[in-house]
């Protein structure tokens, strides 16, 4: 039963996540992201880490699409528009750097690649669960980090409509 939710759950996350690329509408880009997230929360759910699917849902597909979805439609990015000529000089450009890019990523996955390094916290564990151990450690340890996150976040809202805000028009007599 493991393979059958692995298999699904992992085709819809590859299927979603092609429509997020692949989608010329950005609303629709945004919902097909909603599906990769739950996607990979299901995912999570099998691997008994629950708290970080409840993180994934909640924070990822609840928040930040949330978050996308407004400065899309405060944008106005949902009508087409026509291409000025700018983009057709910029596709070459594009094409080399994906070329970059995918060469890279064939040689890094050629690299032995040292992974599970011990936790510095201690395991995770007991009667609580890792619910209880991850939030006294960013409550306390990493408290400060977890309150200038959430400021940088609320600067980066506000920035985007300080810089969208449209003026309005002067009325003339």
């Amino acid at each position: 039963m493991d393979w059958v939710v692995f298999l699904i759950a992992s085709a819809a996350a590859l299927g979603c996540a092609c429509g997020v690329i692949l989608s010329r509408n950005p609303v629709h880009s945004a919902m097909m992201l909603v599906g990769t997230l739950f996607s990979i929360a299901v995912l999570f759910v099998a691997q008994a880490a629950h708290f970080l699917a409840a993180v994934q849902v909640m924070v990822y597909a609840g928040a930040i699409v949330v978050m996308f979805l407004f400065v899309i439609m405060l944008l106005g990015i949902d009508v087409e528009e026509t291409l000025s000529d700018s983009l057709v000089r910029q596709k070459p450009l594009a094409l080399a750097l994906g070329a970059v890019t995918a060469v890279e990523a064939v040689l890094l996955t050629r690299m032995n690649w040292t992974v599970g390094t011990p936790s510095i916290q201690g395991p995770i564990g007991g009667p609580d669960g890792n619910a209880r151990e991850m939030a006294e450690v960013l409550f306390t340890k990493y408290v400060w980090a977890f309150e200038l996150t959430a400021v940088l976040l609320v600067i980066g809202i506000v920035g985007a409509v300080v810089l969208v805000r449209r003026r309005p028009t002067e009325v003339s007599e």
